[in-house]
C-alpha cells in the first residue's frame, strides 16, 4: 500500500470513528420526575396495634384499641399517663409502646449549597409499623439534591438511590411515631407544634407526629430509667401491664416516677422500664423512693414515652 492510499485509508476510518461516536448516545444523569402533589396522592394504611407492630398494646377484640388503620386519640387512656418527676413534680406522658434503641433512617432534602431543607418538601421514610426495622425514632440523613429540584419531586427512599443523590449521616435523632391519618395527640412542652406532620413512603403519604421536647444525638437512642407498679405484680397470675398501672383512687394519678425531665441533660422519651412492688405504692412519691422500693423487675423493655406536661 502506498503512502497516499495509506491516508486515505486512516482518514476514511477516522470520519467513520467519529460518525460512530456521534450515533452512540452519551449516557444521561438521571433525573427527577414530575413533583407530585400530596394532597392528592395515595395515603399509606397503619396500624399500630397488630402483634407485628404492638408489643404491649396488641389487639385482641376486647381491650378496645382501635382498629387497623382507624384515627388515634392519644388524649384518652390508655395512651396518655399521669406520672411524677424526680422531684415529685407531676408529669404527664404519651404511650408509643416498645420501641428499640436502633433508629430507622428518615430522609431530608436540601438543594445543593442551601442550609435550610427544600421548602414544601416532605420528609421520605422507608419504614412504617409493622414492618421489620421500623422504629418511632428516626436517624435524619441529609440528601442533597440539585439547585433546580423542584419539591416533591422524589417521593420515595428507591429514587433517592437511582438518582444518585449524595446522603449524609446528620447524628440527629428525632421522636416521630408514625400514626394513622386523623389521630391526634394535643399536649407539647415548650410551645412545640402538636400539628400531624406528612411524609412520604413509597410514593405514598404517611403521618406522623413530631416530639422535640429534648434534642436527641447519636447512632443509638438513649434511654433513661422509669419505675412503675402496676394493679397486680407481675410474679403473680394476670399481673403485669394487662393489669394496668395503680392509680390514687379516683383519679388518673400513678405514682410512677421517671429519672429525668426535658430540661435535663440525661432525659430520653425512651424508658427502661424497672417494676417495683406495688404494696409501696403510697411511700413511693420521688425519684428517691422509687429507688428504694422493692424493685421486682429491672430493664424489662423499653417504651417510647415522651414527656408533654411538667405540673
Amino acid at each position: 500500500m502506498n503512502g497516499m492510499l495509506l491516508l486515505g485509508v486512516l482518514a476514511l476510518a477516522s470520519c467513520k470513528k467519529d460518525e460512530e461516536e456521534m450515533m452512540t448516545p452519551t449516557p444521561s444523569t438521571p433525573t427527577a420526575g414530575p413533583a407530585v402533589d400530596p394532597a392528592t396522592a395515595a395515603r399509606v394504611a397503619v396500624d399500630r396495634f397488630s402483634p407485628e407492630a404492638g408489643t404491649l398494646m396488641v389487639r385482641d377484640g376486647s381491650n378496645g384499641l382501635p382498629a387497623a388503620n382507624t384515627p388515634i386519640n392519644y388524649d384518652q387512656a390508655p395512651f396518655i399517663t399521669e406520672g411524677l418527676g424526680p422531684a415529685g413534680q407531676m408529669v404527664s406522658y404519651y404511650n408509643f409502646d416498645v420501641q428499640s434503641t436502633t433508629p430507622a433512617p428518615i430522609w431530608v432534602l436540601f438543594r445543593s449549597g442551601d442550609a435550610d431543607p427544600v421548602a414544601g418538601q416532605l420528609n421520605i421514610i422507608d419504614k412504617i409499623p409493622g414492618e421489620a426495622g421500623y422504629n418511632d425514632f428516626w436517624s435524619v440523613r441529609k440528601v442533597t439534591v440539585p439547585a433546580d429540584y423542584v419539591a416533591n419531586s422524589v417521593t420515595s427512599y428507591a429514587e433517592i438511590v437511582s438518582l444518585g443523590y449524595g446522603i449524609e449521616n446528620t447524628g440527629i435523632l428525632v421522636n416521630c411515631p408514625v400514626v394513622p391519618e386523623g389521630s391526634t395527640a394535643s399536649m407539647r412542652l415548650n410551645g412545640e407544634s402538636n400539628a400531624i406532620v406528612q411524609g412520604w413512603y413509597k410514593d405514598k403519604v404517611v403521618h406522623y407526629f413530631s416530639f422535640m421536647e429534648h434534642p436527641l444525638m447519636g447512632s443509638a437512642v438513649p434511654t433513661s430509667p422509669i419505675h412503675v407498679m402496676f394493679n397486680i405484680n407481675p410474679d403473680q397470675s394476670g399481673g403485669g401491664p394487662a393489669s394496668g398501672f395503680v392509680v390514687e383512687p379516683g383519679t388518673m394519678q400513678t405514682h410512677n416516677v421517671v429519672a429525668t425531665v426535658p430540661a435535663d441533660a440525661t432525659y430520653s422519651p425512651l424508658w427502661r422500664v424497672q417494676v417495683i412492688d406495688n404494696a409501696d405504692f403510697s411511700a413511693v412519691m420521688n425519684l428517691s423512693t422509687a429507688q428504694a422500693a422493692t424493685n421486682l423487675a429491672m430493664n424489662v423493655a423499653n417504651v417510647n414515652c415522651p414527656i408533654v406536661a411538667i405540673n
